[in-house]
């Protein structure tokens, strides 16, 4: 199953619903688009299968001298043990990339990364309140957590109109597009893209006066109850300390 980070804080986690491989993309966890790379991915699996996994993975030993170290481990690369048991000859890691996005996490915390998922949930959540109540496009109808899959008339004009603006829309079909939100959208782009939405048509409110009437789209039975980030690292920490300074 491929899923999303930042929507795994208030999500149920796939883990929860049976999946036993889960892949995804790490860089809305602090690393810039950067016109489409790099970004570290992730590849996580229940432990009935982690011996199975390719690539290298990393863990905490000790030396000759009985000190702390790291070393690899459950090592899969042809490289490194025999080949017909072999499962990977990856050679290249995004380890960089993989960095920022958890010191991303450390910096922020369980609850940090959670009042962002909220936000960009609520900024989604809103612009679609304003496309029901200007009535001029249709919003599907789907549970969504940032992204929303509006219903128009011609959707490479409205993507075209929206491009004016500095905002890309992705075209599903010629009648159909989606709009995603992340935590560098602001309530004034929201405004935008009513305008953008609305066919000609005044807009009589904005977004700042629709926000706080919106409420968590999330079905009840997809909400995540479970804790996460539990390891001490990402809770021991206040990130305007000179300790965290240190680490980082």
């Amino acid at each position: 199953m491929a899923t999303d980070l930042l929507a795994l804080t208030m999500l149920k986690p796939p883990g929860e619903f049976g999946v036993d491989i889960v892949v995804g993309s790490a860089q809305r966890f602090g690393v810039p688009l950067g016109y489409g790379g790099p970004h570290a991915a992730f590849l996580a699996t229940s432990q009935e299968y982690k011996r199975m996994m390719p690539g290298r993975i990393i863990g905490v030993s000790v030396d000759s001298s009985g000190k702390p170290a790291l070393r690899m481990a459950m090592q899969t690369r042809e490289q490194h043990i025999r080949r017909d048991k072999a499962t990977s000859n990856i050679c290249t890691a995004q380890a960089l990339l993989a960095n920022m996005a958890a010191m991303y996490a450390v910096y922020h915390g369980p609850e940090g990364l959670k009042t962002i998922a909220q936000r960009v949930h609520g900024l989604a959540g809103t612009f679609a309140a304003g496309l029901k109540k200007l009535g001029a496009v249709e919003v599907q109808g789907l549970p969504f957590f940032d992204t929303v899959k509006v219903k128009c008339v011609d959707s490479k004009a409205i993507a075209d109109d929206a491009c004016k603006n500095q905002m890309n829309l992705r075209i599903v079909d010629q009648n159909t597009v989606t709009v995603a939100f992340d935590e560098t959208t602001t309530l004034e782009d929201v405004d935008k893209l009513f305008k953008n939405f609305a066919c000609g048509k005044p807009v009589t409110f904005t977004a700042a006066s629709l926000a706080p009437e919106v409420r968590n789209m999330i079905p009840s039975g997809l909400v995540r109850q479970s804790p996460y980030l539990t390891h001490p690292i990402f809770n021991s920490y206040d990130h305007l300390s000179t300790e965290f300074a240190i680490i980082l």
